[in-house]
């Protein structure tokens, strides 16, 4: 093969995988949205001032259950669950009686009916007692059966699963392969339908199954390969949604992997050979499986936001108890600015954490609004964040923060887990979409309106008549949006009045919303169908819309105590302005590196570190993980113990 032929054949891949990913986006805007007006020069206060509203009775309910909750867990022991790397059964069962594993589950289905707020609530609740606890729960109920039987399930597949989901039946969510990662388009997992018409057929293997060590009932996602009809037309397939039954013949999980953090959750290896599956446990059509899947992750990755916002409380918390007893050169070491300064990023970033949580959360229950861009910008802000706080935590906290909770419980000190924290977290910028992975996905629906607009001048494989076409439509698109951009009330000294110290924040938002979509669209003028090949320019926008998002939803929340909590709202709006005078020095760093950078020279340098150019770099090492076996291992052979625990015990 020419190095042409093998280019092209790269290229053809590289646009089979985008053709996959852009068929499983939900296409229209038929719901406004705050975040993708922020990326279009459109801040509309309107759509998140008044903060929504919960329905009174769901509050109810939802506190009742907490109070429940609180009981239910107070004598959890969350050493154990780090010491054993498992989850207790007797915590589980205590969970399930409670009725945890049904949070988001319909009444009608028995489960609780909790609106996702309270839902998160409970999350951040039982996150600071151990992550692992959190993961547990959301992976069962914000990705696993529960959510998409919910959204895309017929009928009777809601009275199979639903109720026995509630009941403590644990379930997990199948995508992830051993080469397969944020790219669904290579997955190798087949389901092919059987000669009876009625059952399909599964093999494969999916790696890295949270629950799945221990989960009853599993969605799997598996590519449905085309095939000829009767008729003599063609069924397409595609990749599809399936609820399989866990203990089918056929499964077997080959491993149970081990983490730097989350020590308890039970995460492996799940194989399949020839497992029959009902057709009738498909969820939606064939083909409809990737677009289930990020549809339940719009929401789904909520779940994640809101035990980071438990994570910070808990960092304020150990950080402002700490920097009061521990004494240095004659006072308090949180009476000296470097560590006052940490202490100070600590509570304004955590008060961010949780009004991006409870406004994203309250925008979805709402329903009246499309949240999908809020929902990964509160998952890729949150994920970044709360570990910066961790990390600022455990240098406060010096040796003791790099010391695990065990060795000071030896040494007859409090044991603070500090450095397990920081373990734990750090997953979060990884899981449900890898914070580079997220700066694609939502750069991708900012720009939704340029590439629409452009058409055939954002398709590198577009001819030239075919982009001279386009050009002349996008002119039209621009001619209209750009003025919009010139003027806006942040230029208006009086704008916003009404919210005192924090009108000149909106102001500030209001004018970087403008300036953040003319850079957009200069970069889209300059590299056009290269646009998306620069990824690091891409990501500063994001992260800018990001801070202006975090700054609203301060303000909104501030808004909202003023009525419903007065009592706090002076410290609440303090917390407000130092966040927002923080994420305003943040917002003009990434103004100025959007342009003024060291791109082109890491792109040159990336490229030849790839090639072997400096392996001499490497040189004078040893490398413990060369001789251990092969680069990718081989599936075990070895089955693990059935370790699921039945709902009914």
């Amino acid at each position: 093969m020419s190095i042409d032929e093998k280019h092209s054949g790269e290229r053809i891949d590289e646009k089979a995988a985008r053709q996959v990913a852009e068929a499983a986006r939900e296409q229209g805007w038929d719901r406004p949205s705050f975040a993708k007006g922020l990326y279009m020069g459109n801040f509309d206060w309107s759509l998140i001032h008044p903060h929504p509203q919960p329905d009174p009775e769901a509050s109810a309910r939802g506190a009742a259950f907490m109070e429940a909750l609180r009981t239910a867990v107070k004598d959890f022991d969350p050493g154990v669950i780090e010491r054993e790397s498992r989850i207790p059964d007797e915590y589980i069962k205590a969970l399930r009686d409670v009725g945890a594993f049904g949070m988001k589950i319909p009444t009608q289905y028995g489960g609780l009916g909790l609106d996702l707020a309270d839902y998160g609530r409970a999350l951040m609740l039982l996150g600071t007692l151990s992550p692992s606890l959190g993961a547990l729960l959301s992976a069962h109920q914000s990705i696993g059966v529960p959510e998409p039987v919910k959204m895309f399930g017929t009928e009777e597949q809601k009275r199979a699963f639903l109720p026995r989901c509630a009941a403590g039946a644990i379930s997990a969510f199948l995508l992830t392969e051993n080469d397969v990662g944020s790219d669904p388009a290579r997955l190798g997992t087949t389901a092919v339908l059987a000669d009876d018409g009625q059952s399909y057929l599964i093999n494969g293997a999916k790696l890295w199954t949270t629950n799945g060590v221990v989960a009853e009932l599993l969605v799997v996602m598996a590519a449905v390969p085309a095939r000829q009809l009767p008729d003599g037309t063609t069924a397409r397939g595609g990749i599809s949604a399936f609820v399989v039954e866990a203990d089918s013949p056929g499964i077997v999980v080959e491993n149970r992997n081990a983490f730097m953090g989350l020590r308890g959750i039970e995460n492996g290896v799940t194989r399949f050979h020839d497992v029959r599956v009902p057709a009738a446990n498909r969820l939606g059509k064939e083909g409809a499986g990737l677009k289930i899947a990020l549809s339940t992750l719009n929401t789904g990755r909520l779940s994640i936001p809101a035990m980071c916002a438990g994570a910070g409380k808990w960092s304020l918390k150990i950080a402002r108890e700490w920097s009061n007893a521990r004494i240095q050169w004659g006072r308090p070491v949180g009476g000296h600015e470097a560590v006052g300064k940490k202490i100070a990023y600590i509570a304004a970033s955590t008060f961010a954490l949780e009004s991006v949580f409870e406004l994203s959360a309250a925008l979805a229950d709402a329903g009246m609004k499309d949240v999908r861009i809020e929902a990964a910008l509160a998952k890729l802000f949150s994920s970044e964040v709360s570990y910066k706080i961790a990390d600022e935590l455990l240098q406060i906290r010096g040796g003791r923060g790099y010391e695990t909770a065990a060795s000071q419980r030896a040494r007859g000190e409090r044991a603070v887990p500090v450095e397990q924290a920081l373990r734990d977290l750090r997953i979060n910028r990884i899981f449900e979409g890898s914070t580079e992975i997220m700066h694609l996905l939502i750069a991708r629906e900012a720009v939704d309106a340029h590439l629409k607009a452009a058409g055939a001048l954002a398709d590198k494989d577009s001819d030239l008549q075919a982009k001279a076409k386009a050009a002349m439509g996008a002119s039209g698109f621009y001619a209209k949006w750009l003025p919009t951009l010139a003027v806006g009330s942040g230029l208006l000294p009086n704008s916003y009045a009404e919210h005192g110290r924090l009108a000149k924040y909106l102001r500030f938002i209001e004018r970087a919303s403008r300036r953040l979509a003319r850079h957009t669209f200069a970069g889209m003028a300059k590299w056009q169908a290269g646009m998306e090949q620069h990824q690091a320019f891409l990501g500063r926008v994001v992260d800018v819309g990001a801070e202006l998002f975090a700054m609203a939803a301060c303000i909104s929340r501030v808004e909202l105590m003023r009525t419903r909590d007065p009592a706090n709202a002076a410290s609440a709006e303090l917390l407000a302005l130092a966040f927002c005078e923080q994420a305003e020095h943040r917002c003009e760093a990434l103004f100025r590196d959007l342009w003024a950078n060291s791109d082109k020279t890491d792109r040159k340098l990336s490229k030849k570190v790839l090639a072997g150019d400096f392996t001499w770099l490497e040189k004078g090492i040893l490398d413990p993980s060369e001789g251990t076996g092969e680069w990718i291992a081989p599936w075990s052979t070895e089955t693990l113990p059935d370790r699921r625990r039945p709902y009914g015990v």
